[in-house]
């Protein structure tokens, strides 16, 4: 009787993975990759959320200051970095109050109204949210929303 040799066809063929063998790891792998990725996925939606809400709360401080000096809100985002024209306004503009204001998480402008309609008695700072779309659910702003 002889030995089988393992170089021999038959042996390789033994110790070699079949078709099905690595179809079946290849769909393992796959179902592994998508469920991490929607977990991964829905991590970064709560970071933006959360990045947004405190960029909101953030700029009450800039805002405040600037009604502290001005005696008004800004009528725009942007007089809290750029100087007033009127050379009576730039005795009473400290500085600039914040650097400017970049979008929020999912590429939008921020918005702003220095009389505010959730804020009556003050104004309205808030990110359009994912959706990207003013007035709906998922806007961000410095109000409380109802329950």
């Amino acid at each position: 009787m002889r030995k089988r040799s393992p170089n021999s066809q038959k042996y390789r063929r033994q110790s070699a993975f079949t078709l099905i063998e690595v179809l079946l790891v290849l769909v393992i792998l796959v179902i592994l990759g998508s469920l991490s990725a929607s977990v991964f996925t829905s991590t970064q939606d709560q970071a933006n959320l959360k990045a947004v809400s405190a960029q909101v709360g953030m700029i009450k401080t800039p805002i405040d200051l600037y009604r502290l000096n001005m005696n008004k809100y800004p009528e725009e985002l942007k007089d809290l970095w750029e100087e007033p024209e009127d050379e009576d306004l730039v005795e009473k503009w400290g500085a600039p109050y914040i650097d400017e204001i970049g979008e929020d998480p999912w590429g939008n402008d921020y918005q702003y109204r220095a009389e505010g309609e959730m804020n009556p008695d003050g104004y309205d700072f808030w990110s359009d949210g994912p959706d990207g779309e003013e007035g709906t659910d998922d806007d961000i702003g410095n109000w409380k929303k109802e329950e």
